[in-house]
């Protein structure tokens, strides 16, 4: 059984992007410790590695392990020495998974997000994910937080009966939502008693996984955030976030407002509009491993575009 390390605070997360050399795509290790530093130093509580947004399935256990463990470097070196890791570790075995975790808990890893298993799709019916999950919790060093994102495990959605289920093993302790579902987050809060912003609860941490349901998260009695869109505008997100959990609920919608229409351009051109918003904005960046295709020109005009008003308020902040 796992015991606790850095806790899991309240807030907003990002899942953070891996940088590679545009020729070699070699891993951009300076790169990724100064992203991850800036997320830290413009109000981000914890940080995402090697989830979807990081390229994990393009990347080999080896790299996953090295970008962790840099990670963890960066972070100490700002002055985040609480901060906590989160790594993606799904891999398509109980054994491979419990692996990986053993290996990135040396690392600096905190707690693992992990899929449910969905190569053998037609194998897998809800038992199959309950036993998937229970098992890797008995064996792994790093507490589990559940990852619930149809669209990454051939439709695979847990609902909320099997996440409160799950939920039940003291080595799972949390779930991100990246299905967008909000009843279900609501559900599953409640009936984990979630915590908030508010109320310690039971430790138990219901994510919401994409910024542009920030506030709507907090009013379904959730925790925090994994949100993509924390890479290009983490002082927009934990601005939003801030000030709802603080009461200012008609300043925090309007806000929410304006990162909604700024996370969209994002949300659709996905990894490799997220890395060009970067670069755009902050000088860094580069492109997705391949087949990933680079943006032409009119996608990245319509990255700046969709993303001005939203930029103009995080560097206002």
């Amino acid at each position: 059984m796992a015991a606790q390390r850095r806790p899991l605070p309240c807030g907003i997360y990002a899942p953070t992007m891996t940088f590679f050399d545009p020729k070699t795509e070699d891993l951009d290790i300076p790169t990724i410790k100064k992203h991850a530093q800036r997320l830290l130093r413009d109000g981000l509580v914890g940080l995402v590695v090697m989830g979807s947004n990081g390229e994990a399935v393009h990347c080999t256990r080896e790299e996953k392990l090295a970008v962790t463990q840099a990670t963890r470097e960066a972070l100490d070196e700002a002055g985040f020495p609480s901060a906590p890791i989160i790594l993606g570790a799904t891999e398509g075995s109980v054994r491979g998974t419990i692996e990986l975790c053993t290996l990135a808990a040396a690392q600096g890893a905190d707690y693992a997000l992990i899929l449910p298993p969905s190569y053998y799709r037609a194998q897998t019916d809800e038992s199959v994910v309950f036993d998937y999950f229970s098992a890797v919790a008995d064996a792994s060093p790093l507490p589990i937080v559940l990852y619930n994102y149809p669209g990454a495990v051939s439709g695979i959605d847990m609902d909320s009966d099997l996440i409160v289920r799950l939920a039940q093993h003291p080595n799972i302790v949390g779930a991100k939502f990246t299905c967008g579902n909000t009843g279900k987050l609501t559900r599953v809060a409640r009936a984990a008693d979630a915590r908030t912003p508010a109320a310690e609860g039971s430790g138990f941490m219901a994510f919401g996984g994409m910024c542009d349901f920030t506030t709507q998260t907090l009013q379904s009695g959730g925790s925090g955030i994994i949100a993509g869109g924390a890479n290009v505008m983490p002082k927009v997100c934990a601005r939003v976030w801030n000030l709802y959990a603080q009461g200012r609920r008609e300043e925090a919608e309007a806000l929410q407002r304006i990162l909604s229409s700024g996370d969209w351009p994002l949300t659709k051109a996905a990894i490799a509009g997220t890395k060009q918003a970067i670069q755009i904005h902050f000088g860094y960046g580069g492109y997705p491993r391949r087949p990933l295709k680079r943006l032409n020109q009119a996608q990245i005009e319509a990255i700046e575009d969709g993303t001005r008003e939203v930029m103009e308020l995080e560097k206002s902040l």
